[in-house]
């Protein structure tokens, strides 16, 4: 594709940044084409990303000015999944939902469940290494790649990891690649571990009149040895706002919702949810629902799925970012948001992975507003440091892109950035691999 209407609709993603126009974009249709466009771009020292849905939310997707986009919607196989040794090959392009869907249909789970998984792609998953709702109990997509082939820059196929519970043969290059954003090789066939799926499970809503409380419940349910599979938490402001968005019966005056899922064996979710209402009744919840059926057990995660697409009806430009700290500094995490919304005065819906530390401040603002929007960027600026300084990190989920490269000298080092630096250099000499992204030459 060539024409501008084209190479306008590939040159950004879900972030809030300016797009770049590329050159021109191209669709493979099986392994060896995408072999020689990747051959022909170093050859002739073309910039080259690679994309999927485009959701990511960190600039991953931005192409270089002049470069080359190449899609893989059109390598959507579901290649193999494996009943007996639990695992699945996908081709980089498959939606993530509906790899799930058909992995259900065989009587198995994969749980890795970003947001965005209806339109996402498992290569996009595994370049960002996604997270979701139930990254808590069951990890984030690294924990569920045990192999794939990329193409080098030279358009040769690499093979890393396998099909075995077991391999360590050789360095561990599927672990290098997942969450390399494009930077290192790009996916050909992606190897995932399916497991059982639970045999139970109960969702709860747990109303509290304070932040501080509820961010005090989700440290004592950890605190007390039960993980969920999922735990999140909402804001008053995101509460109000999902009410509007869709008539769920949520309880606009509380001050924050946690929503949690337990699952498993029968006897352990009758014995984690007793639990886990006793913790949030210790820790002042003025109220605990309990999902009777699958109806109210849906509606419970409707809500949680519907904040973000009701906070960005509100404003022109939604900004979510996606600081992540231990969970025991949730509660200060919590105050430093309020604060950081009062001095700048600016409009901040709190929601997200509380569980697990993610959680998902998300500014409500209007980009075309110069003043406003450099108030918006100090306020980044200060989430992020607040974040590192409760030794938590610039992103739980996200991926850094072009969105958060600048401040990634602050959470690992020049020491480690030149490491990644030099390994970048070394796989691709002619930096053509998503450039700009994550790791820069200059390390600026």
């Amino acid at each position: 594709m060539t024409s501008e209407t084209d190479r306008y609709a590939y040159s950004y993603d879900a972030a809030v940044l300016d797009g770049e126009m590329p050159a021109i974009v191209v669709r493979p249709e099986n392994s060896e084409t995408l072999g020689e466009v990747v051959k022909l771009c170093n050859d002739n020292g073309l910039p080259l990303t690679v994309r999927g849905g485009g959701t990511n939310l960190s600039g991953g997707t931005i192409p270089k000015p002049g470069g080359v986009v190449v899609l893989t919607n059109s390598m959507t196989k579901i290649l193999e999944i494996n009943e007996e040794d639990l695992y699945a090959v996908v081709e980089p392009g498959v939606v993530t939902a509906q790899l799930a869907a058909q992995v259900a249909s065989s009587g198995l789970f994969y749980p890795p469940d970003p947001g965005s998984q209806t339109v996402s792609t498992i290569g996009g998953n595994v370049a960002e290494n996604a997270g979701g709702l139930r990254g808590l109990k069951y990890g984030v997509t690294k924990d569920y790649v045990m192999g794939l082939e990329f193409f080098d820059t030279g358009g040769n196929l690499v093979k890393a990891g396998g099909k075995t519970v077991k391999c360590v043969t050789g360095l561990n290059l599927s672990g290098l690649m997942v969450g390399s954003e494009g930077t290192l090789g790009v996916f050909n066939k992606i190897i995932l571990k399916l497991i059982p799926p639970p045999q139970a499970a109960k969702s709860m809503l747990a109303i509290f009149d304070s932040v501080k409380a509820a961010s005090e419940a989700v440290a004592a349910i950890i605190a007390g040895k039960i993980l969920p599979a999922t735990l999140e938490m909402m804001d008053n402001f995101t509460i109000r706002t999902v009410e509007n968005f869709r008539r769920a019966g949520l309880p606009t005056d509380a001050a924050a919702l946690l929503l949690i899922e337990v699952d498993g064996h029968p006897a352990q979710v009758a014995d984690d949810a007793a639990r886990v209402e006793t913790i949030c009744r210790e820790n002042d919840a003025r109220e605990l629902r309990v999902a009777s059926d699958q109806h109210e057990r849906n509606a419970i995660w409707q809500a949680r799925r519907d904040a973000l697409p009701a906070l960005a009806k509100l404003k022109p430009t939604c900004v979510l970012e996606d600081a992540t700290v231990p969970r025991s500094k949730i509660p200060a995490m919590i105050e430093a948001l309020e604060l950081i919304s009062k001095k700048y005065q600016l409009t901040i819906g709190t929601f997200g992975h509380a569980g697990d530390g993610n959680l998902h401040p998300t500014i409500l603002t209007d980009k075309r507003d110069k003043k406003e929007w450099e108030k918006v960027e100090n306020a980044i600026d200060e989430i992020f440091d607040c974040a590192l300084g409760l030794d938590g990190t610039l992103s739980g989920e996200h991926g850094i892109g072009m969105a958060k490269a600048k401040f990634m000298v602050r959470e690992v080092g020049k020491a480690s950035l030149d490491y990644a630096t030099r390994i970048k250099a070394a796989v691709d000499p002619k930096n053509i691999l998503n450039p700009e992204k994550m790791v820069r030459r200059n390390n600026g």
